[in-house]
């Protein structure tokens, strides 16, 4: 009889990297989420509840990121430079 033990030790760890990979890629969309909310909320803007970020890829280039920031009161295009105050277009 075969020794599976060094497949249930991969197996194991590959579904915990997975499982663990996840929560930390949700836990950096709400970091990501709540610094925008607190950006726009500087800068005049109410923003409730946070309850998603987007990257707009096709609006970003370097060192300037584009994001749409939805709100549960309203929906943000929020762009940021480096050392520059954002700049914030309310959508619907």
């Amino acid at each position: 009889m075969k020794d599976c033990r060094p497949v249930c030790v991969a197996a194991v760890v590959l579904t915990g990297a997975l499982v663990f990979g996840d929560a930390s890629v949700q836990a950096a969309e709400e970091q990501v989420q709540g610094m925008l909310a607190a950006q726009i909320r500087s800068q005049g803007f109410t923003c409730e509840k946070p309850l998603g970020a987007t990257r707009d890829a096709k609006r970003s280039r370097p060192d300037y990121a584009v994001w749409v920031l939805k709100c549960s009161n309203a929906t943000y295009r929020v762009g940021r430079a480096p050392d520059m105050a954002a700049k914030v277009e309310p959508l619907r």
